[in-house]
């Protein structure tokens, strides 16, 4: 939770210093976090966000939703605490505005948050589904995010045991969808367990597929008739 000290101030236009882990913890375009103040008795709290710095945060009302950059989850704007979907990248700020018990506006805070481009994701496909031991086929990897990629593919047996995993860096987008050739021995499950892409890391970034594997046909004897 982002969270703001209450201040007994009756406007604070510059920019407020919050908590640390709000520096800290990476947000990405697509993900929803709560926002809140230390409530005061009485009081009711309203809440904007912006996507300008420029404009005058205590008189102009913010426009990030209506642009649809960001939404408050399930249109709550009001309250103490609220949630945040942010729907695009970059810089915002958020506004709330404390009124007290009177109807008297007692505080107006403001706090900026850094959204980051969406984690990258990847997903799986076999060409075929189907070979015969010491056959080949091809992993196609379709990814999503700012190249240049990393993704590490587990295999693992029908019995949910891991047998193996394997990294692939240097990703470019002329690159994409990425082709893997393998040649299991037995049925194998193939999913990507991390993605990593200019911007961040997905640690679930992928469905899973399973490639099965025909034994060879058992060789029996050829006789000729006289």
């Amino acid at each position: 939770m982002y969270h703001i000290s209450c201040l007994a101030l009756v406007i604070l236009p510059v920019l407020l210093t919050v908590a640390p882990a709000i520096a800290q913890t990476p947000v990405y375009q697509g993900q929803t976090t709560e926002i809140g103040v230390e409530p005061k008795p009485g009081d009711t709290y309203t809440w904007e966000i912006y996507n300008d710095s420029t404009i005058n945060f205590a008189t102009v009302a913010g426009t990030a939703v209506a642009d649809g950059e960001a939404s408050f989850v399930d249109g709550i704007n009001t309250g103490p605490t609220i949630q945040v979907t942010w729907l695009e990248p970059g810089i915002y700020f958020f506004k709330v505005t404390a009124v007290d018990i009177e109807g008297c506006t007692n505080n107006l805070q403001i706090g900026r948050i850094k959204i980051r481009e969406s984690l990258p994701t990847a997903e799986l496909n076999l060409d075929p589904n189907e070979i015969c031991i010491n056959d080949d086929a091809l992993i196609i990897v379709t990814l999503t995010g700012n190249p240049a990629w990393e993704i590490t593919v587990e295999e693992s047996d029908l019995d949910g045991n891991v047998t193996g995993y394997n990294t692939y860096s240097g990703i470019e987008a002329d690159e994409n969808p990425y082709e893997i050739a393998v040649s299991p021995m037995q049925t194998t499950i193939y999913r990507v367990v991390q993605v990593k892409d200019k911007y961040g890391e997905n640690l679930d970034p992928s469905n899973s597929v399973s490639l099965t594997v025909h034994p060879l046909p058992a060789k029996s004897k050829i006789y000729l008739k006289e």
